[in-house]
């Protein structure tokens, strides 16, 4: 199916283009027929009194127990819409033209123009959008209820140019600007990292400098390479340089790998970054190294920003620049949700790059770990 316009204003194509392949869900038949959804059953579901469509329709209209009913958007279950029903969104959630009157939004960025290694993240939102119908309503660990208390929905892609990353970065920043200044929360499917840089421009442009929770197997703070200074490689180092980031409250997580100068950490530490070495962190939980995470953070906004590589690329093969002896899976939750308190005003997973894993587990497992985001926002309430 082609690719749709989303619309024109003065002549510009919009921003933002729509999630997945599709426009409408069939909706689903309510429990007490027990009526199988047909091709022929498209409708658009209003978004409880916001503005704007939402699709598919929501929970309370999937046949849920009226105890688990919901007045935001929720995944609907699948015990009664097959997964593979309906438009590709993230977590299956409705699909809004804008993040006007949301709490929180996927937004997916196909960008990976700035990659250093191998190419293939502009497909990594699509394919956590897929993988992500394998995500439920509620966290059964924490007790977060975040459809309970968010109202949530997947706001489609930003329309990046692939073949300028300077023009692609700017597309972002006004995106992101637009997302901010409208009081939702953005939680992003990348992409290469690059994306995190104009992102932060954003960010920093409505709550200042703010504090940065960074899991990666690098750094990303280097200069330039081939010239350049904008690549997925020196994000880190382009928001310092603009005062983006308040340096005392950075924390690096996972670095690792064989590097080009002998002491590749000191332009972080010079900063005042807390650097975690992958190796402080093998066989261990991380809750304690949590715990003084959060106090270095403190009340102030908090941005999260997740690189899949910073796992071992046994658990994470899919992306461009994989490094070995990296993070766990449940080391990665002991991460975020190490962030619960915080206060958090952006998250990004980046670097999910499909064609590496055949499996898709890297992507399934992007998708659970911006579920376990959203998880931790402010104001999430638990079960």
């Amino acid at each position: 199916m082609g690719q749709r316009v989303v619309g024109c204003s003065g002549g510009r194509m919009r921003l933002l283009l729509p999630a997945g392949c599709g426009e409408l869900l069939p909706r689903a038949a309510r429990l007490a027929a027990r009526r199988l959804l047909t091709s022929s059953a498209v409708a658009a579901a209003p978004c409880h009194g916001r503005a704007g469509p939402c699709l598919p329709p929501t929970a309370p209209c999937s046949g849920a127990p009226r105890r688990w009913s919901s007045s935001f958007n929720v995944p609907p279950s699948a015990e009664f819409v097959a997964r593979p029903v309906g438009v590709c969104s993230m977590l299956r959630l409705p699909v809004r033209a804008s993040a006007e009157g949301l709490d929180a939004a996927f937004v997916g960025v196909p960008l990976d123009t700035g990659t250093s290694n191998r190419p293939g993240a502009r497909f990594g939102p699509r394919q956590i959008r897929a993988e992500s119908a394998m995500v439920r309503r509620y966290n059964t660990s924490t007790g977060a209820a975040p459809f309970d208390s968010l109202l949530v929905a997947d706001i489609g892609d930003v329309n990046v140019n692939l073949y300028n990353l300077p023009a692609s970065c700017r597309l972002i920043r006004e995106a992101y600007q637009k997302i901010v200044a409208s009081g939702c929360v953005p939680l992003t499917l990348g992409g290469d990292h690059t994306i995190t840089y104009p992102i932060l421009q954003a960010v920093a442009e409505k709550h200042g400098p703010v504090g940065l929770v960074h899991v990666d197997a690098h750094t990303d703070t280097g200069d330039r390479a081939l010239g350049e200074k904008i690549y997925h490689g020196t994000p880190f180092r382009r928001c310092v340089d603009e005062g983006l980031l308040d340096c005392s409250r950075v924390a690096q997580i996972g670095i690792r790998g064989s590097s080009y100068a002998p002491d590749p950490y000191k332009y972080c530490r010079d900063q005042g970054f807390r650097v975690v070495l992958a190796e402080d962190c093998w066989l261990k939980s991380l809750v304690p190294l949590m715990a003084e995470v959060r106090q270095q953070m403190g009340d102030k906004p908090v941005y999260i920003s997740f690189d899949i590589d910073g796992l071992d690329p046994a658990y994470a093969p899919g992306t461009g620049t994989p490094e070995i002896a990296g993070l766990t899976p449940a080391q990665a939750l002991e991460i975020i949700r190490g962030c619960k308190g915080l206060n958090i005003v952006g998250c990004d997973l980046v670097e999910v790059a499909p064609m590496y894993d055949v499996s898709g587990n890297t992507a399934l497992l992007g998708a659970n770990l911006l579920f376990e985001m959203l998880c931790v926002l402010p104001r999430v309430k638990t079960m």
